[in-house]
């Protein structure tokens, strides 16, 4: 009598097969696709980014023979920082730097979120006006600058008018395309519920795009800080662009990296707090 093995179920091949899979992907945790990595990874590899090149540095400032005036170590820095510091300088340069910005992307979202919304909403909007921004918005920021302040002077208004210029019609595109993310299914039940076209456009379409208009809008602030550095070195008597243009006159390359060190610190704290603000005012979309 022959022996006769029985196959094995399906259901033990997909329960092997599901460990297998999870093992790997303990084992492979690095290279997930499409997945969150685990946090204690997650930190080690923030802190590494960070880590890695302030040695870097340091071991080239320090061994490479490079004169401190082309390249300052890290500790002449850190002094250059609480030089400015103690004599008020960096207070107010920040202030003044983060004022302008905030005054310009300000008023580039209250012009961009509702053109923006309009021209992804009907198509009619966007035939009018997607191809004069089409055309502006490749026209290079900084070469408004001269005719700013024949228009505008030599104060604030120049400075602001440029950073607007810089961002609004970025806003505008992105935010216009955000809309072609709405489903079509919730537009067609709103008008089938009896809604009409303003309650489709302010109850269905403005608020499925709010987080896509938060994500915009930390994008685009990059922008705003490189803007506000190029007014600031032509025509400003306080800013981060000042400083800076004050320390390559007198080649103090301390103070340089100083002011392109709080530069960085401002943005990554600008853009940690539009992530907490997507995370805390649009759950539902995480």
């Amino acid at each position: 009598m022959v022996d006769i093995k029985q196959p094995k179920s399906l259901e033990s091949k997909l329960s092997k097969s599901k460990s297998k899979s999870k093992s790997k992907s303990k084992s492979n945790s690095f290279w997930r696709i499409a997945e969150d990595i685990p946090q204690p990874l997650s930190w080690v590899l923030f802190a590494a980014s960070i880590i890695f090149p302030i040695l870097l540095w340091f071991l080239i400032s320090q061994y490479a023979g490079i004169e401190p005036i082309f390249l300052p170590s890290p500790s002449g820095v850190i002094k250059a920082l609480g030089k400015l510091w103690s004599k008020g300088y960096l207070s107010k340069d920040i202030g003044a730097s983060f004022t302008r910005v905030s005054l310009g992307f300000l008023i580039s979202a209250i012009v961009a979120v509702p053109l923006g919304i309009m021209m992804g909403t009907f198509a009619s909007i966007r035939a009018l006006f997607e191809p004069i921004i089409g055309i502006i918005r490749y026209m290079p920021a900084p070469a408004f600058i001269p005719l700013l302040i024949i228009y505008l002077g030599i104060d604030e208004a120049p400075k602001i008018a440029l950073i607007f210029i810089g961002t609004v019609f970025f806003n505008v595109l992105m935010i216009m395309d955000s809309v072609k993310f709405v489903p079509r299914d919730l537009i067609e039940t709103t008008y089938t519920l009896g809604g009409n076209r303003w309650q489709v456009l302010s109850q269905v379409i403005s608020p499925y795009i709010v987080p896509r208009i938060i994500d915009t809008f930390r994008v685009n602030m990059a922008a705003s800080w490189n803007l506000v550095v190029v007014a600031e070195l032509l025509a400003a008597t306080e800013g981060l662009g000042k400083r800076i243009l004050l320390a390559q006159k007198f080649l103090k390359t301390d103070e340089i990296f100083a002011c392109l060190i709080i530069l960085g610190l401002i943005g990554f704290a600008i853009d940690l707090f539009f992530r907490l603000l997507l995370r805390f005012t649009c759950k539902w979309a995480l």
